[in-house]
């Protein structure tokens, strides 16, 4: 099993040198938010993460979830961490005091989560699909739904989940068939089939609540006529409802995880918003989760570069070029220069993906107490959603690869635990919307929402960045390669506006064109951390924040010029797809 250390120093650094964020926060209307409530959370989180959750993670690959008897059973030693995470409060950190929570700034949850999630990315799925569910019930459901659900959810003696896809229908849900019948009592009778329902049973708790997407009588076809509704395993009067699971998934990765597909059988059901409204109402929900699932992809990062890096410092392997300073018969693989690359983007893409996901949070929290900040907060939620989830888990998956090829072939070997961290974390490019999804969403939708307000919000912010690094000596020439790049962000926003382009175009670059306008805001966070660093506040080791400059300087010359072929490449188009090749691509099949 690969060991985990949870990363204080770089995320102290990060909350309150890059971000700055007791100092926002306090300015927004958290006045308790002080630096040292933010290292004593998470320091006791990284003891969590490491003595409870860290060492179930292989035993709980290796022995799965399953189903026995009426329901899901968890593996060994599960039900236990869960005490421990119930009884920490862990549930109800972000949550509202009116129902139980802690009242705790969206940032700190998002930092906790990231600790989770490297620690043992199974367990960590079940907590953050109850978090979105509170949300969506806080936000939709009426005053009955809420009082009844919301406070043992916070408190963890309930779990949530989400119920979308049926067999027919993945992405597409204007299919979905499932429907509730009224029962004439204000409760629903819900009929149907869902799959690849996420901890949608378990016996972690008493209870627990799916979300449920479904068709009313009279709706319209489409995505218009679907509403949503709220269905527990136990009705209040402690008798099962009428849902079964039929099967848990067997998978590539996250056996611990159970993925079932269920029965809705004359299911109770309450409605949660309005009739015919239930996606827009869900989409509360899937929004919450796409930034946690961008989470999932920088937790496993951070643990793939930990792993790659201790693995590099003690393996002595060949003479590298240079020599390695040893004087003996070889040298630790991290002298030889390809690994020394790989070790190092590993790093690159986790730490600012945590810090891009730490902006939105911030934001997030800025405007729940200042309403003043609303428009800007959902402007950067709005942009950056779908770059967190797509960016988070395709460079996690990149950082887990990269963690596996350093280690060779024991990179390969299951007792070494790299190569979960592979399986697991392939799941998150693939769920709550495929990345390709994420960036058809960019393309189509959050380029020009509000006439490209949210765009030109980070491109303005990314040349502020540029123009602060260029003015201190120690970051000066690391302005312009982030300038060059937001360039060519800039340009090809331009270039999908033109009149008369091809309405194919942007589909076919979308996924280069979100993995681009990534690196600009990766980039971004990078250089707002060697502006950080560069001020050598106290509390720091000194090579900490020389390091810190160093990253960003590689990040710079190394991986923003991928720039440069992602923009030639988005330009050539869809013609860049057809090539004169028929739609069926009759004789590509060998």
């Amino acid at each position: 099993m690969s060991a985990y250390e949870p990363p204080l120093q770089s995320v102290r650094f990060l909350v309150n040198e890059v971000l700055k964020a007791p100092e926002a926060l306090a300015a927004a209307g958290w006045e308790d938010t002080t630096p040292d409530l933010f290292e004593a959370v998470l320091a006791q989180a990284g003891r969590l993460a490491v003595d409870v959750l860290l060492p179930l993670d292989r035993s709980g690959d290796e022995e799965g979830a399953r189903v026995e008897g009426d329901g899901v059973r968890m593996p060994a030693g599960f039900g236990e961490a869960w005490r421990h995470w119930r009884e920490g409060g862990w549930n109800g950190l972000a949550g509202d005091p009116a129902y139980g929570g802690q009242g705790m700034p969206a940032l700190l949850d998002t930092l906790v989560t990231e600790m989770v999630c490297a620690a043992n990315l199974a367990f960590s799925i079940t907590p953050g699909l109850t978090q979105g569910a509170i949300r969506a019930l806080a936000a939709h459901g009426d005053a009955a739904v809420k009082e009844r659900c919301l406070p043992p959810m916070l408190a963890g003696d309930w779990t949530g989940a989400m119920a979308l896809t049926e067999p027919q229908a993945g992405t597409d849900l204007g299919l979905l068939r499932t429907r509730a019948e009224p029962a004439g009592d204000g409760t629903y009778r819900l009929a149907g089939q869902k799959m690849f329902i996420s901890s949608a049973d378990h016996d972690l708790t008493g209870n627990l609540v799916h979300l449920v997407l479904a068709r009313l009588p009279d709706a319209p076809p489409g995505t218009r006529g679907i509403s949503l509704f709220v269905v527990p395993k136990r009705l209040p009067d402690g008798t099962r409802n009428g849902w079964s699971v039929l099967s848990v998934e067997r998978k590539m990765g996250l056996h611990a995880s159970p993925t079932c597909v269920v029965s809705y059988e004359g299911a109770v059901g309450w409605m949660v918003g309005e009739p015919h409204r239930g996606l827009a109402a869900m989409f509360t929900m899937m929004n919450h989760e796409r930034l946690f699932v961008g989470i999932q992809g920088i937790g496993v990062g951070e643990r793939a570069a930990q792993a790659a890096l201790a693995y590099a410092r003690d393996r002595v392997q060949g003479r590298a070029p240079g020599g390695g300073g040893t004087g003996g018969a070889g040298d630790p693989i991290l002298h030889h220069p390809d690994v020394r690359r790989m070790v190092l983007t590993a790093r690159l893409l986790t730490d600012a993906g945590r810090a891009l996901a730490g902006w939105v949070a911030l934001w997030l929290d800025r405007a729940a107490k200042d309403p003043s900040l609303a428009e800007e907060a959902e402007d950067w939620a709005a942009l950056l959603t779908p770059v967190v989830k797509a960016a988070g888990t395709d460079f996690g998956f990149e950082a887990a690869v990269l963690a596996q090829q350093v280690m060779g072939g024991h990179g390969y070997i299951r007792d070494n635990g790299v190569e979960q961290l592979v399986r697991d974390v392939r799941a998150t490019q693939i769920y709550e919307g495929t990345n390709g999804v994420q960036a058809l969403d960019l393309v189509q939708r959050k380029l020009d929402l509000h006439g490209g307000r949210p765009l030109t919000r980070m491109l303005d912010a990314v040349e502020d960045a540029a123009a602060t690094l260029a003015d201190d000596p120690a970051t000066a020439e690391l302005a312009e390669p982030l300038r060059s790049a937001a360039d060519r962000l800039r340009g090809l926003a331009c270039w999908l506006r033109q009149e008369g382009r091809d309405p194919r175009d942007g589909a076919a670059g979308a996924t280069d064109l979100l993995r681009l306008t990534a690196l600009v805001a990766y980039g971004w966070m990078w250089g707002l951390t060697a502006s950080a660093a560069a001020r050598r506040p106290d509390g720091y080791d000194p090579a900490f924040l020389d390091a810190r400059i160093g990253l960003a300087r590689l990040f710079m010359t190394r991986l923003l010029p991928e720039t440069a072929m992602l923009d030639a490449r988005i330009r050539s188009g869809y013609a860049g797809l057809d090539a004169g090749l028929s739609d069926r691509l009759e004789g590509v099949e060998g």
